[in-house]
């Protein structure tokens, strides 16, 4: 009689399992913890072996086996499996996911009589809890990265990875607000925390319950951290139009000041750009600062043994020039104004006999240059008017980003060094609080 090599296999080996489970069910639990690993996998390996078709002479080798269930399991454990890594994967799999959960999870700004009133209490409690592990984290961070009298640059970013900006400044200024008598707290961020809207949120026995959520640390320590986050968070935005004008003046004036080129080779006139402006500026921003100042050998550059970086002009050029107003956007022009409406058609006369020519159409009076919705051409020198670049050898092209930009030796930026890294990263925005 012709028997199926592999129903005989899983038979045997179903009942070697069903032994083992016998017997370590008579185990005190010390020893059951011991085996469960290898009950489990023997388990799975009876799984498998419902579906395998294995060749006769190989199944019949493995049934010569006392015991074939126990060889294919030391044959398993005695490989090298990817287990631990798939293991290790998912708790960072898992971990990544319960943070950004956590980070994204929305501010409830509002009472726990408004959100009973709104069917929000589910909302409410969860923001309430990750205000108070927010609260901790800022105790905990604090903690363990003061010294030496100072915060290191560590403790809010650290802090900021859990709960991003929104909630952390929430906390910090509630904690101000609770604690406006105390002096140790600086007038800019207690100004600052004014500005940040908490309702109070009493409970049924008089109490505040927005003082759960106020860090515990030392209020000077709380105030360091504070000024660091804001000044963090001012960093990651855009600058506005008006900000980079008002660089762009106060760089201009500073131009103006010394009565003899300050350059260390007294070649050029310079000044430094404010490290915040550069901190936040992204290639449009420089490129728009560039366009504003008056100068054709304008230069944007670092200096040999002088921290920060500059702005530098030939000690030739007039420094009694204003800044250039920034010329409208034509496209935006054409997308906003009304086109103009069309002029009713003048008719033909009427000829009793029309020759050739005057079936042909006239020219529009004006020509092209009348046709709606285009501007006509200033006549201004755009040499003058535009972001005209720096044509002495070394310089950058316009086309690589900042405008005129330079550095090496020979040129506008000959007392340079070249532009820094800093220059070419693309700050971005993220979702932020209002009230930073």
């Amino acid at each position: 009689m012709n028997t199926d090599k592999n129903a005989v296999l899983y038979e045997k080996m179903a009942a070697e399992q069903d032994k083992f489970r016998d017997w370590l069910k008579s185990q005190p639990p010390e020893e059951i913890l011991k085996h469960t690993y290898e009950y489990t996998v023997r388990e799975d390996i009876l799984m498998a072996m419902e579906e395998l078709d294995l060749p006769q002479s190989r199944a019949a080798a493995l049934l010569a086996s006392p015991s074939p269930l126990a060889d294919v399991y030391k044959e398993f454990s005695d490989r090298e499996t990817s287990y631990m890594d798939v293991v290790r994967d998912s708790i960072e799999q898992r971990a990544e996911a319960a943070l950004d959960a956590q980070r994204e999870l929305p501010l409830y700004r509002h009472d726990a009589a408004h959100a009973r009133k709104q069917s929000d209490l589910d909302l409410y409690r969860a923001s309430r809890r990750a205000n108070i592990a927010c609260k901790e984290a800022i105790e905990a961070s604090i903690s363990e990265h003061y010294r030496d009298n100072r915060l290191d640059k560590d403790a809010v970013p650290q802090v900021i990875e859990q709960f991003g900006y929104t909630r952390t400044l929430y906390v910090l200024a509630n904690t101000v607000q609770q604690k406006d008598w105390d002096e140790r707290f600086s007038p800019a961020n207690k100004a600052w925390a004014r500005t940040v809207d908490i309702p109070s949120n009493p409970d049924g026995f008089g109490g505040e319950r927005n003082l759960d959520f106020v860090v515990d640390s030392h209020s000077g320590l709380v105030d360091l951290f504070l000024s660091q986050a804001r000044q963090d968070y001012l960093r990651l935005q855009p600058l506005t139009p008006e900000e980079i004008r008002a660089e762009a003046a106060r760089l201009l004036q500073e131009l103006r000041a010394p009565g003899t080129p300050n350059s260390p080779h007294g070649t050029h006139y310079m000044a430094r750009v404010s490290p915040d402006f550069l901190a936040r500026a992204g290639t449009q921003a420089h490129d728009q600062l560039m366009t504003l100042l008056p100068f054709r050998s304008l230069a944007i550059t670092g200096m040999k043994e002088l921290p920060g970086t500059y702005v530098t002009i030939l000690a030739s050029e007039d420094r009694s020039k204003e800044l250039r107003q920034r010329r409208p956007s034509v496209r935006r022009q054409l997308k906003q104004e009304p086109r103009p409406a069309e002029k009713p058609e003048k008719k033909s006369p009427i000829y009793k006999k029309k020759s050739r020519s005057d079936e042909r159409p006239q020219a529009q009076a004006g020509g092209a240059a009348e046709l709606p919705g285009l501007a006509g051409r200033t006549g201004v020198d755009r040499t003058e008017d535009g972001p005209a670049g720096n044509n002495e050898p070394g310089s950058l092209p316009a086309q690589d980003g900042l405008g005129r930009l330079c550095g090496a030796p020979g040129t506008a930026g000959a007392e340079g060094v070249g532009v820094p890294d800093a220059l070419f990263q693309q700050q971005l925005k993220p979702a932020g609080p209002p009230c930073a």
